[in-house]
């Protein structure tokens, strides 16, 4: 089959000529790659940034965001059948250790990440598990919603985290309406109570995020802190959801956040410095976010069906994997870029 490899750092992708997966376990699934989501965290790979905390052995094929149809599996697998489509959840997990046992799959001890330690489906087939097949619904097509498998599924973690906290009278703000925030603030709309205010420095972000779900917007020209406290009566709001991470968001934030309230913080790039004091005197919690459960995962393939939650993607052939990069690289893609076999 064809695949797209890492030869080395610091260079280009190659395509070449691998072996098909084939199942060899009980509950392994071989599935025929429908939809690959072309991600940021790919080009942090070929530059060199997770070799270490990887140590993936090269060449091995990336992609992490994968949705496609059941091509074969194991003699245990009963969840799945061949022909399904499905989307993948972005780690293999062992269901056996504590944090699986507790439904917190992200954090296996045992957890395999194909795309980053592993082979993903930047290829025509990947293998991968039972535990982390999620059949979709029929009006779902696999290209559509592959991109959903990480980015969408951060995104749809730390809101669901927001919104178990959030009650009717309550503010949520969320700073950064790109791409993984257009998503959280549709699950916001779609499953929180609360009022929805978001900020972006861009006004065509701010302007997008009226349409699917903000309730107020407010485009960051140095005041959004001062605009956001006018708009929360001088306290703040009871939950900030930070997908920027960058830039002074982090100091911002938490500046926009009440008393007691939480401060979630998804995308990354700074450090958070605070005074203690101001933490204790205000009880205000900085909770940090990963990449969602497989349940969480469940979760947004309902509301994605319910078309609570779009998507939109610019499709690339897999033999134009090359563009796709270069595309995503130089800004511009709109939305997700996917590869289509």
């Amino acid at each position: 089959m064809k695949a797209v490899r890492v030869t080395g750092y610091h260079q280009q992708l190659a395509m070449t000529d691998v072996d098909k997966p084939e199942v060899s376990g009980p509950h392994d699934v071989v599935v025929r790659i429908g939809g690959a989501g072309v991600c940021r965290t790919d080009l942090h790979i070929l530059e060199g940034q997770w070799a270490e905390k990887s140590q993936v052995a090269l060449p091995y094929t990336i992609g992490h965001e994968n949705a496609g149809w059941v091509d074969a599996i194991g003699d245990a697998v009963t969840n799945v059948a061949v022909g399904d489509k499905v989307i993948l959840h972005p780690l293999v997990t062992c269901g056996l250790c504590r944090a699986c046992r507790f439904g917190d799959d992200v954090h296996c001890e045992a957890n395999r990440f194909p795309g980053i330690d592993s082979d993903g489906g930047y290829a025509e087939y990947i293998l991968t598990t039972a535990r982390s097949c999620v059949v979709l619904d029929d009006s779902l097509e696999p290209a559509a919603v592959a991109a959903l498998a990480d980015a969408g599924l951060t995104a749809y973690h730390a809101a669901a985290k927001a919104a178990r906290r959030l009650r009717a009278g309550d503010r949520c703000v969320v700073i950064g309406a790109g791409g993984l925030g257009h998503i959280g603030i549709q699950v916001l709309a779609a499953i929180s109570p609360a009022e929805l205010i978001v900020v972006d420095r861009n006004p065509d972000a701010v302007k997008l995020a009226l349409g699917i779900g903000a309730d107020q917007a407010v485009v960051a020209d140095g005041s959004q802190v001062e605009q956001v406290l006018e708009l929360t009566g001088g306290k703040g709001a009871e939950v900030v959801v930070d997908f920027v991470g960058e830039g002074g968001s982090t100091k911002q934030g938490i500046a926009m956040t009440r008393q007691g309230g939480d401060y979630l913080i998804v995308g990354y790039g700074e450090n958070i410095d605070v005074p203690t004091i101001d933490l204790i005197s205000a009880e205000i919690n900085i909770i940090g976010n990963l990449v969602g459960s497989y349940n969480d995962l469940v979760e947004l393939m309902a509301l994605a069906a319910q078309q609570k939650v779009t998507l939109h993607t610019q499709q690339y052939a897999l033999a134009d994997f090359q563009q796709a990069i270069d595309d995503l690289d130089a800004g511009r893609v709109r939305g997700r870029a996917i590869l289509v076999p």
